[in-house]
């Protein structure tokens, strides 16, 4: 299999989650010392998934155009102009333009999930199971980093809180930029190869496969958005623990996230890739239980950790399934499609968290992802036995 781009995208993803975590770690933190409206605390993070949700279309279609490598590059730009403004937002203490900032990352964000697309067609196409998986443990590194990043640079620059939080970042979507213009040939660019004719897109997006796959995906990023969004404000605001404890819950939930990572797609190619997205499932379902038994440090960690599992063999099954139902010549149009319902759930998501936190608190939040995970496994046993997931049993080495 070759590992050069690989390579790349791994080390892009660390970057992109090292951004990630510290906007997300301090996002409603940072939002609650702007505002005198407690429930506009986690509006920035809103604002990251919103208009990432709303990028996904225009930044699929710009990389038609020019080809990933550049379209990557784009976004790594744009992330590291918002690091720039949010650094003017904490100087200038505004609400208004922290905001703003964090919409602008969000740009990048619409970028950064398609890097597992690109590592699908850095290969063949019986390796990108593991192709995509193998991209994603980037992320490990990036929730080292990220939390460093929020320990160290809190007081770094010591006339602006967090500035130098935001600054560290900046540097790393620099280097990311450039990393991206190195990115070699994918399948799919080389436009001396012929390529089947796309067919329409209502048609592509009718396959049950299709349907279960995109949900498969928009309920794990949703879910997981939803209660890794609330758990800041849930813990340092309303519970009072630490900045330091609530780092750590969000570290061991980014690593519980990208871990798995290391095996699941190959557990994905030897156990079917409908098995572990249900496993997936079944493992956010927990996350929420746990949630349910308290608001002890504990009951954070544990809920926060199995919530990071269970999106990974069900977000990473989801685009493993995904890749299935469409041809080369099809594949931006499908995957943009696929990206505005994972966004967008997601987007909800973070839009309902803080409201929800702020209204009714921790333990009816945890209660709310139930019905879809519900939904999403009664989709998973629904196309079991489709032809296009046997294709996705075991897969010869």
């Amino acid at each position: 299999m070759p590992i050069r781009n690989i390579l790349i995208l791994t080390v892009c993803q660390l970057i992109s989650a090292t951004g990630a975590i510290v906007i997300i770690t301090l996002g409603g933190i940072i939002g609650s010392k702007l505002t005198s409206d407690p429930s506009l605390a986690t509006l920035p993070v809103s604002m990251v998934v919103l208009f990432g949700a709303a990028a996904t279309i225009p930044a699929t279609m710009l990389m038609k155009r020019i080809g990933r490598r550049y379209g990557f590059a784009f976004g790594s730009l744009t992330a590291a102009v918002s690091m720039a403004i949010i650094g003017v937002a904490l100087h200038r203490q505004s609400f208004v333009l922290f905001a703003f900032a964090a919409a602008l990352f969000g740009l990048n964000m619409a970028f950064t999930l398609q890097f597992r697309y690109a590592a699908a067609e850095s290969v063949d196409a019986k390796y990108a199971p593991r192709a995509i998986s193998l991209v994603l443990v980037g992320a490990i590194g990036g929730a080292w980093v990220g939390p460093e990043l929020v320990k160290y640079g809190e007081f770094a620059v010591a006339s602006v809180q967090y500035l130098g939080s935001f600054l560290g970042v900046l540097g790393l979507f620099l280097i990311q930029a450039l990393l991206h213009l190195t990115l070699g040939p994918l399948r799919g660019e080389d436009k001396s190869i012929k390529q089947k004719p796309p067919r329409p897109l209502g048609k592509i997006a009718a396959q049950p496969i299709f349907i279960v796959a995109m949900l498969g995906g928009a309920v794990a990023y949703g879910v997981m958005t939803f209660i890794m969004t609330a758990t800041p404000l849930s813990m340092h605001i309303h519970d009072g623990f630490s900045l330091d404890d609530t780092r750590q819950v969000i570290r061991g939930h980014v690593l519980a996230m990208y871990i798995p990572s290391l095996i699941s797609g190959f557990l994905i190619e030897k156990f079917g890739v409908v098995r572990m997205m249900s496993l997936g499932a079944i493992g956010l379902i927990g996350a929420c239980l746990i949630g349910l038994q308290g608001q002890e440090y504990m009951n954070y960690l544990g809920a926060l950790v199995l919530l990071g599992v269970g999106w990974n063999f069900l977000y990473v099954g989801g685009t493993i399934m995904l890749t299935r139902t469409y041809e080369m010549s099809e594949r931006f149009r499908a995957q943009g499609v696929n990206e505005v319902c994972v966004f967008g759930m997601s987007a909800l998501a973070s839009l309902l968290a803080g409201t929800i936190i702020h209204a009714y608190g921790w333990l009816t939040l945890v209660l709310v992802p139930f019905p879809l995970l519900a939904i999403a496994l009664f989709g998973l046993f629904y196309v079991r036995k489709d032809p296009l997931a046997a294709r996705l049993q075991a897969t010869p080495a």
